[in-house]
């Protein structure tokens, strides 16, 4: 199997297949900072659903090339152009946090290919009526994201000596953020096998630059490019009730507005819980 295509104006994306060779595509969007190589369900799993996994390092992360400028509606091109270099005419979507959005991108502007999508402790846009965006996020979160609206050139100059720090030491990423996890998601990502794969996800997302960071923080703050109540195709809308880095009511915004929506809500769960139901949620996905 290929590791790389090459879009149509040349740059290279850096995919990681997994699973059925032969099985029913979906596409698996990571998160911010995240890579092709993050956390998934085991092989075996995959095989036994017969599943195919597709993940890609989306623009500026890992081995994939830069796209200066991107929003987060242009994935849908990328992933059509993954889907086209593979032969798959349908296939499924599943986003995990700053792969969210980009999932529903996928559902809005690919409709005609993606058969069911599904977009787990993600966020809204940010220009969304009647949702106090910031609300029940963490303070970190509130500054970096307010940053990148203000001031997008002092978000990309605190972005950058970070991700150097965490290249050479990923696991700074999770001391970062520990005082934000609830007692459920400490106990995820104490996990060795949860844990080996996130550090590694970080390290190969920052490997060759910070900017799939920085304009994914950008992309996800700015203009999306599309209205989530376009979407026709079936939409499962994943969240933890604790989650304090994608608030809940981001997903609850989404549900009253993607007509054929599904919501739900895990009362004790917060953010890294969404690694546990993944396998529940893909199996949702090849059901349809």
């Amino acid at each position: 199997m290929p590791d790389h295509v090459r879009t149509a104006d040349g740059r290279r994306l850096r995919i990681e297949i997994s699973g059925d060779p032969r099985g029913r595509p979906v596409f698996l969007l990571h998160g911010m900072p995240g890579s092709r190589v993050g956390p998934r369900p085991r092989s075996l799993f995959l095989y036994q659903r017969g599943a195919r996994l597709i993940s890609y390092d989306r623009p500026g992360y890992g081995g994939s090339d830069r796209r200066p400028g991107r929003r987060v509606a242009d994935v849908a091109e990328d992933v059509a152009h993954v889907a086209d270099s593979l032969g798959l005419d349908r296939f499924a979507v599943v986003g995990r946090s700053g792969g969210a959005p980009h999932a529903l991108a996928c559902a809005a502007l690919l409709p005609g290919r993606v058969t069911r999508a599904a977009a787990m402790v993600g966020l809204a846009p940010r220009d969304a009526r009647g949702l106090n965006w910031f609300a029940g996020m963490a303070p970190s979160n509130v500054t970096e994201f307010r940053t990148a609206v203000s001031d997008p050139e002092r978000f990309a100059a605190g972005i950058i000596p970070r991700s150097e720090r965490i290249r050479e030491n990923p696991a700074r990423l999770l001391e970062e953020l520990r005082d934000d996890l609830t007692a459920d998601d400490r106990l995820i990502v104490s996990n060795n096998t949860v844990r080996s794969m996130l550090l590694r996800a970080y390290r190969e997302a920052l490997r060759t630059s910070p900017y799939g960071w920085i304009d994914d923080g950008l992309a996800i703050t700015g203009t999306w490019g599309f209205d989530p109540a376009s979407i026709r195709v079936p939409v499962l809308l994943w969240h933890g009730q604790e989650d304090v880095f994608s608030p809940a009511s981001h997903s609850a915004w989404l549900a009253e507005r993607i007509p054929r929506a599904t919501a739900v809500l895990e009362p004790a769960a917060a953010h890294f819980a969404a690694l546990r139901a993944l396998p529940r949620v893909l199996d949702w996905l090849l059901s349809g």
